[in-house]
């Protein structure tokens, strides 16, 4: 998971990127906030975010001379900058501190998504690595605007419901108002999976992540991907990842 640091001295525009991005779709999470550059100094410090999305004008010190000092520190963390001024200066010295991207407020629907996407691979590259949920499911769920509004629902029903064992193709038309072929031709074409592999391979993503936290035990991570049987799990996601549950959790 890529760490991610959101600063913003507008409170409410901090929460809304923190709280309605789906972070865990684009495989990141969110270890820290900060209102303006000192605090983010300071949580760069603590935290060693490997992306900081930011705000250009903030008081007390605003994100050029907060990127200007980490640069001057010889930290490489990548940058996406977010302001509602589009004067060229700024683009242009945040350029020239090399960071990444450069958003204008009120960026549109997906926007942000997609830059993170891109500088993700940028980080995996540099480190690389690769996160190993990407590669058992691309991120479909991120990539919203290419999608019809059947299919987005569709993807927003199995995120939600996926520890359910009893989900299956019926259930989500059911709850779509379309017949099961239908969704399925839809889904299928829009995706490139059928529905049951995509469900299956989002919840072998979702047992990764918990059995990287290390808490569960494989049983528990069974159930709450929706797998009342633990050996057809294990043996499902032995096939996909390449081992057992129990030798990935112990790695």
């Amino acid at each position: 998971m890529i760490k991610v640091l959101v600063i913003d001295d507008e409170m409410f525009v901090r929460k809304g990127i923190v709280m309605e991005t789906d972070w865990d779709a684009l495989g990141c999470v969110v270890v820290a906030e900060a209102s303006n550059g000192q605090e983010g100094i300071e949580a760069v410090h603590k935290y060693m975010p490997e992306l900081i999305i930011s705000d250009i004008r903030m008081p007390k010190m605003d994100g050029i001379a907060m990127l200007h000092q980490l640069r001057e520190e010889g930290s490489a963390v990548e940058v996406i900058f977010l302001t509602a001024y589009s004067e060229f200066s700024y683009a242009r010295e945040a350029l020239k501190l090399l960071a990444f991207d450069y958003l204008l407020k009120p960026f549109e629907d997906g926007e942000l998504e997609e830059a993170v996407l891109k500088v993700k691979k940028r980080i995996e590259s540099k480190n690389g690595t690769s996160d190993p949920a990407d590669q058992i499911l691309p991120q479909i769920s991120a990539d919203k605007s290419s999608k019809s509004g059947y299919i987005q629902e569709a993807l927003a029903y199995i995120a939600e419901h996926y520890g359910d064992s009893h989900m299956s193709v019926g259930v989500i038309a059911e709850s779509l108002g379309l017949s099961e072929g239908h969704l399925s031709h839809l889904f299928k074409k829009e995706t490139d999976y059928t529905v049951m592999s995509y469900i299956t391979r989002y919840r072998m993503r979702a047992a990764i992540k918990l059995l990287e936290n290390c808490r569960y035990k494989v049983y528990e991570v069974a159930e709450m991907v929706g797998y009342k049987d633990i050996t057809y799990f294990s043996s499902t996601f032995k096939k996909i990842v390449g081992v057992s549950p129990s030798e990935y959790q112990c790695r």
